[in-house]
């Protein structure tokens, strides 16, 4: 059998191909960069809805906090106990608007009270011990007792410290659930910086990818003679 070939046919071939894989390669890197123009869009969604978020905790806890009317006492007022604390000293007379303000009126401050209020302990601690002298005021009434009077007054006090610690405690718990709200505010901020970068970058990214493709043209072959 006999071939009859062609001169430069093989030639010919080999760049209609090499052209249609350089096509390709140029249609995948466009492809690729928008692509990643989406995925940067994406992640500039997420940040925007994230600082949204961010501005919402802060405007709703500020409100909030400064229709409590809280203010912190002033300076000359503190006393020596209340000096030590650095962020009191610091919002000395201001009025409580932020969640660290409010950590800080909760902690160091209604906590200072409340460990000097019934030595240390707490509400629950407290009304227990309420409790059972309510128990025994019953049975020295019942039985003539000449200790109820005696009683009586221990009840009295126990329930002063009583609803003063529960009115401090529920305050206190009251400003750090508005400090932990805040809390997400300030970390939703953060990832909202975080995500308004990397959409940045991964946009900087695709728009180079696709003036790389649609600017490049494709290398010619190179003929070398004898």
């Amino acid at each position: 059998m006999i071939t009859t070939h062609i001169p430069g046919t093989d030639r010919d071939e080999d760049r209609i191909a090499g052209g249609q894989g350089r096509d390709g390669k140029r249609r995948r890197r466009v492809l690729t960069s928008m692509g990643g123009l989406v995925v940067a869009g994406l992640i500039l969604a997420l940040g925007t809805v994230m600082s949204s978020n961010a501005n919402f905790s802060e405007r709703y806890v500020t409100e909030q906090l400064a229709q409590q009317r809280i203010t912190f006492r002033a300076a000359e007022a503190l006393t020596d106990e209340e000096r030590k604390s650095s962020c009191v000293v610091e919002n000395a007379g201001r009025m409580l608007t932020t969640g660290a303000q409010a950590e800080c009126f909760a902690n160091e401050f209604i906590g200072l009270h409340v460990k000097s209020l019934a030595n240390g302990r707490t509400y629950a601690e407290v009304s227990d011990t309420q409790m059972a002298l309510r128990a025994r005021v019953a049975a020295a009434q019942a039985n003539g007792d000449p200790a109820l009077p005696d009683l009586q007054k221990q009840l009295a006090d126990v329930s002063r410290q009583t609803d003063t610690l529960f009115r401090a405690e529920s305050l206190r718990g009251m400003l750090l659930t508005s400090y932990g709200f805040g809390t997400l505010g300030e970390k939703a901020a953060e990832a909202a910086t975080v995500a308004y970068g990397a959409a940045a970058i991964v946009a900087l990214l695709s728009v180079a990818g696709l003036v790389f493709a649609l600017v490049r043209r494709p290398g010619a072959r190179v003929a070398h003679g004898r």
